[in-house]
């Protein structure tokens, strides 16, 4: 049987232990040899230890870890470099007395590895010393790898005081590395979200931020090559569990977990940690979002009144999203670097990126989570709410869901769910719909561009098209005529189902859907 290291953060174990390793030391090597320092943002549980600790193997000369990879070929030499190892994710208290307590315990943990001693207190001046004794005694570069770098500030980003003295603190510990170039032979630092090079790498400016080039936009995570390659037991395992064909499996863990891109272009990705969880299981199932609450990524986009509909199929320039996270001007540098959104398109013309959910896995646990601040906290009236609309619309019965959901939506008390701060509005209620409706199908769109405009909802099933058009205090004649004057249904007529045009009106004294009209 094959064994999937799940739960395994070091290449060694990995190799060790014999489990599966998806081989990526062709990059390795290519970045050890090409490049000096280096930075990689990429989501969480997105195998970025692993690949750290890969390094750490590698210029530990530890050659017999990598037999039958890539890079025994590559390698010719297989040089012995002291290695300083370093996670900040334990330092989560917030505080910067604990992050230096981490930090002393890990230079610790690397000086014993060397046999070197000290006395210095001084977390900065104790890096540093421990940088050149490691040269002076061997006579080598050192390799410095940093993972979760960011850790320590993620924990604080929403208080800008706490962040500043963060910041400060992690500038202090690595403001060794601006002026030891010499006995540096390689810097590996990798993280969630992208911190300004000034602020955290202070004048570090031959810092190579990888994170979107597209050499190494596979770096981690499984290709689909990958995917069919290594894994056709875990597949088959799946395919058996759940009753589905090979290629029907193979299908479901495209749509599940599949759909990462980080560069213009690139070769998309699937999330590892799930994709390992799943063959682990044989079932499919949720798994990256259930590591993860996203109420951060809540309380970010309140701050930033963030429209939630836009943020699916939302255009924007690069520097608007892989952008330094503790300067943000909107929730898009966030949602991005954290895996909620991915690049879906480029458009040379004007050098700029379309943006999306990367996968059902993403989009529905996301949807899922939001339902307490955009429907209601009300979660199991929802999603029976839901069931009930699914059944609808399961039987092309349109009507059937409208009632059923302004039923529900009349029932919610005026201080719960996305209204409670805000008063009613077609936003408010476009939110609303949007989640709701996006629950019911994986084929649901909010504030779609078309040549004349954007429709407010486009839902598709596997017979159906439904072009929506919504009103506040209008009539559902307008939402109809609206739909037709901008021709918001004629992209659909040739996709070989039938298109039906829905206009909806809401009140915003009864606050739930007051009138609707279907044309078909």
């Amino acid at each position: 049987m094959v064994r999937y290291p799940v739960g395994i953060q070091t290449f060694s174990e990995v190799r060790k232990r014999n489990c599966l390793y998806v081989d990526k030391t062709q990059y390795v090597y290519e970045l050890a040899n090409d490049l000096k320092y280096v930075f990689l943002s990429r989501p969480r549980r997105f195998g970025k230890s692993v690949l750290t600790s890969t390094f750490d193997s590698f210029f530990s000369g530890q050659k017999e870890l990598f037999r039958g990879l890539a890079i025994e070929q590559l390698e010719k030499d297989w040089t012995e470099y002291p290695v300083l190892h370093f996670s900040l994710a334990t330092a989560k208290l917030g505080s910067v007395d604990d992050l230096n307590v981490q930090i002393l315990i890990q230079l610790e943990r690397n000086e014993k590895r060397y046999g070197i001693h000290t006395d210095i207190t001084n977390v900065s001046e104790r890096f540093q010393k421990l940088i050149t004794s490691l040269f002076d005694e061997t006579g080598k570069q050192v390799v410095v790898l940093i993972d979760e770098y960011d850790a320590p500030l993620l924990t604080v980003l929403h208080d800008p005081q706490r962040l500043e003295h963060m910041r400060t603190a992690l500038q202090s510990f690595y403001s060794p590395l601006k002026d030891l170039d010499p006995y540096l032979r390689f810097v590996f630092i990798t993280g969630i979200t992208k911190f300004s090079q000034l602020s955290i790498f202070s004048q570090l400016n031959n810092l190579s931020n990888i994170s979107m080039d597209p050499k190494f936009s596979t770096l981690v995570g499984f290709t689909q090559e990958e995917l069919e390659r290594d894994f056709k037991e875990g597949i088959q395992g799946i395919a058996d569990n759940n009753g589905l064909t090979y290629p029907a499996a193979l299908q479901k863990l495209r749509a599940l977990y599949d759909g990462y891109h980080f560069s213009r272009n690139a070769e998309g990705v699937y999330n590892p940690f799930s994709v390992l969880q799943a063959m682990r299981t044989g079932f499919l199932d949720k798994y990256w979002f259930a590591t993860g609450t996203p109420t951060f990524l809540i309380k970010m986009m309140k701050r930033f009144n963030t429209f939630l509909p836009n943020l699916d199929g939302s255009r924007a320039k690069a520097t608007e999203f892989d952008a330094p996270t503790e300067d943000m001007h909107s929730i898009l540098p966030l949602f991005y670097q954290s895996g909620y959104l991915t690049i879906r398109g480029y458009i040379p013309q004007v050098d700029t990126y379309e943006l999306g959910f990367p996968n059902e896995e993403v989009k529905t646990g996301l949807l899922n989570a939001l339902i307490p601040y955009y429907v209601s906290p009300n979660v199991n009236a929802t999603n029976n709410t839901l069931d009930n609309m699914y059944l609808s619309i399961l039987k092309d019965d349109i009507d059937g869901m409208l009632t059923v959901a302004r039923s529900f939506l009349a029932s919610i008390p005026y201080q719960e769910g996305t209204l409670k701060d805000a008063p009613a509005s077609e936003g408010h209620f476009t939110a609303m719909l949007y989640v709701m409706f996006s629950l019911l199908s994986n084929y649901c769109y909010s504030q779609v561009r078309t040549a004349t405009g954007r429709m407010d909802i486009l839902l598709k099933t596997d017979t159906t098209v439904y072009v929506m058009e919504l009103k506040m205090d209008g009539s559902a004649d307008e939402a109809l005529q609206q739909i037709d004057n901008k021709g918001y249904a004629i992209p659909y007529e040739a996709d070989g189902r039938m298109v039906v045009k829905v206009g909806i009106n809401f009140s915003s004294k009864e606050r739930t859907i007051k009138t609707w009209k279907v044309k078909r």
